[in-house]
């Protein structure tokens, strides 16, 4: 059987070596449309079914050009590989062949072995590029880290966000390090044994330099998000819409050797065509990795508890690899802390914590009282390593506390049971940037809009959204620089002996996770869990078909409590009990 032949981007700006440039966009209801080069006289490009297209034998490399409409716009590229001078600017012409990666053995990381590593590169170093990212690798690989997952990188006004806001999704930020940068950030993780995961947006596109409506129908007044207008996936128009998606997710596995993609926020993707995108997206991802001969995953972001998104297409789902559950942290985070406002409302109980453990889905069909109507299925039946479980992120950090971590809301003690929890749990574990070593900064919400109008807009949003988390005088500007400033990531902390002991009860966790297979093997129906209420405690056990076992008993009461076992369970790991802190967690191991 011939071999299909490997998948390129067609869009855009494609260098042709000696014959020069071709310039390809999609335009469907545009009449004329003109290429604009760098001290050029404008080109008229040609009309190709829905696209515009255009040889010019004397471009390159490192050119720079837009679009040029009838009416005098000139635009970027919405495919454009690089945007050095901001979304405002001309695009660049980049050659995806000119670098020399030394990853050619790399064929990834199975996703059953992933702990997962979230960082913002804005604010990962004080340099904030994909450059000095790479310093820090080795500490991610002696961590245990085995997958990084970047928040997104595409261009997005100014210097300072998120990254939600991206409007080029094709174009590494320029302050990042660019193309260039992204590439060997990619190459120097693989080096170290680390797979990439890319965190994409396709349900919404940032509202300062977004073009694209200007050049197709990419949205629809069908349906709404929180974030603005909906990505149009099934109205009339859509088929280019969603060979856009496609491509970009296609283009990261392929000329970037990104691993995996975390889709953000699927429930604000919306279709209602017979074959549902994320299907779709998934389907074509997977087999270009096959292609490739790599390893590579998709994992959605959810807030529908609804197993169609992992269930395989025979039973009408999208057949995902993973999606993140929030719910672990939910359950976690308001029983270490008592924090039960907005949608963290209905949690608060053991009883919660255990179903996050053995079934997944806490709200799986019930009344949730922050809906107000009965929501979620149930994912029993599911393994633990189709789930991404923490108990941080950087939603959960700044959106529920303007920007505090877990371990300083609450006392180490128990601090450390949440960890234990959280890599003793049959889900793929997930860190967020600095919590290995209980990071003192905040993690804020962050922009750096250059609309003065779109700039107050945030901000006041922004205040209204959380002002139920927020306490009065802790709500810092997103639009300050000092948002930004506070949110990067202390690592001379690792110096002092309280950090560097936390950071070694991350090490040695990972490490035996990674040792026993009862930790690693995503077995739920393996797991059991106990606990008790009144005493305050609960005691997680699991097993493995080679006879391997492990008991984790959490003691959350300022009484000592101690697990009754035989003389076969051998002590591994312990946080005490310390002197006036009873409370601790204690992990023991038992061969078959």
């Amino acid at each position: 059987m011939e071999q299909a032949a490997p998948w390129r981007l067609s869009y855009g700006a494609t260098p042709l070596g000696k014959q020069g440039v071709r310039f390809r966009v999609w335009a469907p209801d545009l009449s004329s449309l003109s290429l604009q080069r760098a001290h050029a006289p404008a080109l008229p490009m040609t009309r190709d079914g829905e696209d515009f297209v255009l040889e010019v034998s004397d471009a390159k490399p490192g050119d720079t050009y837009s679009f040029l409409f009838e009416d005098g716009r000139e635009r970027p590229d919405p495919v454009s590989r690089s945007q050095p001078y901001g979304v405002h600017a001309p695009s660049q012409v980049v050659d995806p062949e000119a670098f020399v990666w030394s990853d050619q053995d790399w064929k990834g990381v199975r996703l059953c072995d992933y702990i997962f590593y979230e960082l913002h590169i804005g604010t990962f170093t004080g340099e904030g590029t994909f450059a000095s990212a790479i310093s820090k690798l080795a500490h991610l690989r002696d961590l245990g880290i085995t997958a990084v997952e970047l928040m997104p990188v595409g261009e997005f006004p100014g210097a300072r966000n998120w990254g939600y806001d991206q409007v080029d999704l094709f174009a590494p930020h320029s302050a990042y390090g660019g193309a260039e940068g992204l590439k060997t950030f990619v190459d120097a993780c693989h080096y170290e044994g680390l797979a990439v995961v890319l965190d994409v947006v396709y349900n919404h596109v940032g509202p300062e330099g977004n073009y694209l409506a200007e050049f197709g129908p990419y949205y629809t007044d069908q349906y709404r998000t929180p974030w603005g207008r909906a990505i149009n996936f099934d109205g009339a128009g859509s088929d280019g819409v969603r060979r856009f998606v496609i491509d970009n997710a296609l283009y990261w596995l392929t000329e970037y050797h990104i691993d995996g993609l975390r889709v953000d926020a699927i429930h604000g993707i919306f279709d209602f065509s017979a074959h549902h995108i994320l299907a779709e997206l998934r389907d074509r991802f997977h087999r270009e990795a096959a292609q490739l001969g790599r390893e590579a995953s998709i994992i959605a972001e959810s807030d529908l508890n609804d197993v169609r998104v992992l269930n395989p297409h025979t039973t009408g789902g999208y057949a995902f690899d993973a999606q993140w559950l929030d719910e672990f942290h939910h359950a976690v985070r308001t029983y270490v802390t008592g924090a039960n406002r907005a949608y963290l409302a209905g949690f608060g109980e053991l009883r919660h914590i255990k179903k996050a453990i053995t079934e997944g889905f806490v709200h799986d069909g019930g009344y949730s009282a922050f809906r107000r109507r009965h929501f979620g299925t149930s994912s029993r039946d599911l393994p633990g390593q189709r789930f991404v479980a923490f108990i941080q992120n950087h939603d959960q950090i700044a959106n529920t506390s303007q920007g505090a971590r877990l371990s300083h809301l609450i006392p180490m003690e128990q601090y450390k049971i949440a960890v234990a929890l959280l890599l003793c749990s049959p889900c793929l574990p997930l860190l967020f940037m600095g919590e290995e070593f209980a990071e003192a900064n905040p993690f804020l919400y962050f922009t750096s809009h250059g609309d003065p109008g779109l700039a107050r807009l945030v901000s006041e949003g922004r205040w209204k959204e959380f002002e139920e988390f927020t306490i009065a005088g802790d709500f810092v500007d997103p639009q300050s620089p000092e948002a930004f400033e506070r949110s990067k990531i202390s690592w001379n902390l690792l110096h002092e002996p309280r950090h560097r002991a936390v950071l070694d009860f991350y090490c040695q966790l990972i490490q035996l996770r990674k040792h026993w297979p009862c930790l690693h093997n995503g077995r739920k129906d393996l797991t059991r869990v106990e606990f008790d209420d009144n005493a305050r405690w609960l005691r997680m056990e699991r097993a493995d078909p080679s006879g391997s076992r492990a008991v984790l008993f959490c003691n959350f009461s300022d009484t000592d409590h101690r697990p009754e076992l035989r003389s076969e369970w051998k002590l591994a790991l312990t946080t005490g009990p310390q002197p006036g802190h009873p409370c601790s967690a204690s992990l023991y191991f038992a061969k078959g």
